[in-house]
């Protein structure tokens, strides 16, 4: 099992490319789908802790039904947006990565950075061709 894990969706390109920079320190992550599997209310209350992040700072509003279920009322509760997010799982931002060093939501994705092990291990570039890592391994 690895050290890392990252709460994935493949569809997002933040994602991929998050998932990108930990291979590209030569780590292989467990990858959960967290749209397929989500993460109990326990795991995911945990997971927002452990990051410093509180419920609303994990709400995704683009292409979920924020909007529609009025999620930026601040009557709800961090208790009711989790009933929300139990729900709706799409609710979840990504990508969010744990490792050794921290859990973090890796928006944007080189935030994901601060937080692995390993040194990058070569150049790598972001999927719409923006430079993140340079031959040597070091942030451009």
């Amino acid at each position: 099992m690895s050290a890392i894990t990252i709460y994935h969706n493949p569809a997002c390109g933040t994602s991929r490319n998050t998932l990108g920079l930990i291979r590209n320190s030569g780590e292989e992550p467990t990858v959960i789908e967290y749209l397929k599997t989500p993460p109990d209310r326990a795991r995911l209350t945990k997971l927002l802790a452990d990051a410093g992040l509180s419920v609303r700072d994990v709400l995704r509003e683009k292409g979920t039904p924020y909007t529609e279920l009025g999620l930026d009322d601040p009557k709800w509760t961090d208790e009711q947006l989790l009933d929300f997010i139990e729900l709706h799982p799409i609710l979840i931002n990504r990508p969010i990565v744990v490792t050794p060093l921290g859990t973090r939501l890796c928006r944007p994705s080189e935030a994901v950075l601060d937080i692995l092990p390993q040194s990058q291990r070569g150049a790598f570039n972001k999927e719409d061709g923006e430079p993140v890592i340079d031959a040597e391994g070091r942030r451009v």
